[in-house]
């Protein structure tokens, strides 16, 4: 979302959404440890061991990790569990190897795209972009949904072990070491995840389905189609159980069943309701554009401090559900058979009075602080001439405004990431 406050706002959502905490949800026995990676991990302790879920980002993380279960309890970690298969959650894995831990996962409720792989090069390099990993800190601020990952911060590197052990099913009850548990099957983020339920003490452990800001229903980072009706059916289903505590993979844990419950429920009708109406606007045959300008998230909603866009954002949940839905296809025959970006953009500044009348056009957008018309004037007369560096600096220019605008951690990381590749490369 951009507005004029985006910086500052996404600066102290920042400061107060993932404090250095260790919690004791429940005295003695379960502990939900914050801000000590870009994720979250809780352990519990059994009668002779501990279970982990998560293991934060990396290595060096997951030592400090080790040594606050340690101020806890000298029973080792014989059991952990992996709430999906983010490398955030994961990468701490290795240090846990000494006491030969079970690692239970569970498999996707849908396969991966074959030949996903083919992509690894642009999804890697879109990736990086996303997160800020080339960034500074103050250029960065954070990663949305929690601090830095270590790798960037020379806090270690990712250790991650395969699960040991991975269910297909839709639940699974254990009982480990004394600790009676439910696994059951919760797709959102990504396919694979999975929420961990104590029924004895009213504690859910929700993985990546809620964090506290709006969500990555769509990453610019680029990823299959993350299915939002049925991510709405994972809330309703985390709202069923009653849990009287709710601790996320980011942000800070909820308390009290009314909190839990009201946080959930807003939560997900929020999301429903962006879905409703982005489907309803699409069935009215209007064009992707004309969706994301009508669909807006009310008040009600968009003024609680759990849904900032401060990670994910509406608008790209609207583009997100349309692709989803129906492709690439907007319905307008024109964009059937287009012509070539090249020749449309040489057509298009002839008809502008030629390249120094846009470039013009382009100084005087960004000095009236219109820095979206800037870059799309200086995309037309990059795809008429990819040698064009005046073009190439007044869009690094716009990018770098618009990412001063973004409050969304992965927006503001693009923006600044793509505005220095311009200039580095003149």
């Amino acid at each position: 979302m951009l507005r004029s406050d985006g910086e500052q706002s996404l600066k102290d959502f920042s400061f107060t959404a993932y404090p250095r905490r260790v919690a004791e949800i429940i005295p003695g026995v379960i502990y939900h440890v914050m801000g000590y990676g870009h994720s979250n991990a809780s352990f519990i302790i059994g009668e002779t061991s501990v279970i982990l879920i998560d293991t934060l980002d990396t290595d060096y993380r997951a030592e400090a990790l080790k040594s606050i279960i340690a101020g806890h309890t000298n029973k080792p970690v014989k059991t952990i569990i992996y709430t999906h298969s983010h490398p955030d959650h994961l990468g701490g894995a290795g240090v846990f190897m000494d006491s030969d831990p079970e690692i239970i996962a569970f498999a996707p409720c849908k396969p991966v795209l074959g030949r996903i792989n083919a992509l690894q090069d642009v999804l890697n390099k879109r990736g990086i972009r996303q997160h800020g990993y080339e960034l500074s800190d103050e250029e960065a601020i954070c990663q949305g949904i929690g601090i830095r990952e270590g790798m960037v911060k020379d806090e270690g590197k990712r250790a991650f072990v395969p699960p040991t052990t991975v269910y297909n099913e839709e639940k699974i009850i254990r009982s480990i070491d004394g600790v009676t548990l439910e696994l059951a099957a919760a797709p959102g983020e990504t396919d694979d995840q999975l929420l961990v339920w104590f029924p004895v003490y009213k504690v859910l452990c929700c993985g990546y389905n809620y964090y506290g800001c709006w969500p990555n229903l769509y990453a610019i980072r680029g990823s299959q189609y993350r299915d939002i009706s049925t991510w709405v059916e994972t809330l309703d289903k985390l709202i069923g159980y009653q849990a009287k505590y709710l601790l996320p993979g980011h942000t800070q844990p909820i308390i009290g069943g009314t909190a839990v419950a009201e946080t959930l429920t807003n939560f997900r009708d929020a999301i429903d309701y962006i879905l409703k109406e982005t489907l309803k606007g699409m069935n009215q045959a209007m064009t992707m554009d004309e969706v994301v300008e009508a669909v807006k998230l009310p008040e009600k909603w968009a003024s609680l401090p759990y849904l900032g866009e401060f990670y994910g954002t509406v608008a790209w949940s609207v583009r997100g559900i349309y692709a989803g839905y129906v492709g690439w296809f907007d319905g307008n025959p024109t964009n059937l058979n287009p012509l070539p970006n090249r020749i449309r953009a040489q057509k298009t500044i002839a008809l502008m009075g030629g390249v120094e009348s846009v470039l013009s056009a382009i100084s005087q957008a960004l000095e009236s602080e219109e820095a979206q018309w800037a870059i799309e004037l200086a995309d037309v007369l990059i795809a008429a001439d990819s040698a064009n560096k005046q073009a190439k600096r007044y869009k690094a220019q716009g990018l770098l405004n618009l990412g001063r605008l973004e409050t969304s951690a992965n927006g503001r990381h693009y923006y600044l990431a793509c505005a220095k590749e311009l200039l580095s490369n003149l």
